[in-house]
């Protein structure tokens, strides 16, 4: 099954840094003025999906749906279901993360969303990278400078962090106290994390 590649309208300042992450066989969906990152990514649109609040409808021949301005879902968040619907199971989202923090933070929402549905989702920019961590470990490798486990998801027990400059065992982080910030992967080892009860955000540093 081909990855489903959602194109958000947040700035993209570094299109060679995000086109590393692209492949030939990606099913893309861009959300309404995301559109405008076509180019500079050097790929088309399968899908189109937005309520054309911020640009307008480029009424190409490619399939288009029309989002009422009035609704409870962004359009990213549309755009997401929409993949599910159509058998998509691993996701990458672009254009995700930028001057809007509330969109920010939604498009974090969207990553939340897929990860219980036991699909595999990661955010990037040119910056970072963010998924979420349940039971199963994720691995960071020693490319990455930093690295940072947030709870913004209201529960976090049996963290365990390993290969890491500040390692974590049977650990706790609370909503009200961030100390998961700016870790670092020990040279030559690849970091492990996971949590037992609940779940985390992990933010990557390139």
């Amino acid at each position: 099954m081909k990855r489903c590649v959602i194109v958000g309208g947040a700035d993209i300042l570094n299109y060679s840094e995000i086109k590393k992450y692209l492949t030939s066989d990606d099913f893309y969906i861009f959300c309404d003025c995301g559109l405008r990152h076509s180019l500079g990514l050097d790929v088309k649109p399968d899908l189109i999906v937005g309520d054309f609040d911020s640009s307008e409808n480029p009424e190409l021949n490619v399939e288009t749906i029309v989002l009422p301005c009035e609704k409870d879902d962004t359009d990213t968040f549309f755009a997401a279901k929409e993949a599910i619907k159509r058998g998509f199971e691993e996701f990458l989202i672009i254009g995700a993360i930028g001057q809007r923090l509330d969109h920010t933070l939604g498009n974090v929402s969207i990553l939340k969303m897929l990860f219980e549905k036991g699909f595999k989702a990661l955010i990037a920019d040119e910056y970072t990278e963010m998924q979420i961590v349940g039971e199963k470990p994720l691995y960071i490798d020693d490319s990455y400078p930093f690295f940072s486990l947030l709870n913004i998801f209201g529960n976090a027990k049996g963290i365990e962090v390993k290969n890491a400059k500040y390692p974590l065992e049977n650990a706790e982080i609370a909503t009200d106290y961030q100390y998961g910030i700016s870790n670092e992967v020990i040279k030559g080892f690849t970091a492990s994390v996971s949590v037992a009860q609940g779940r985390l955000l992990l933010i990557k540093v390139k």
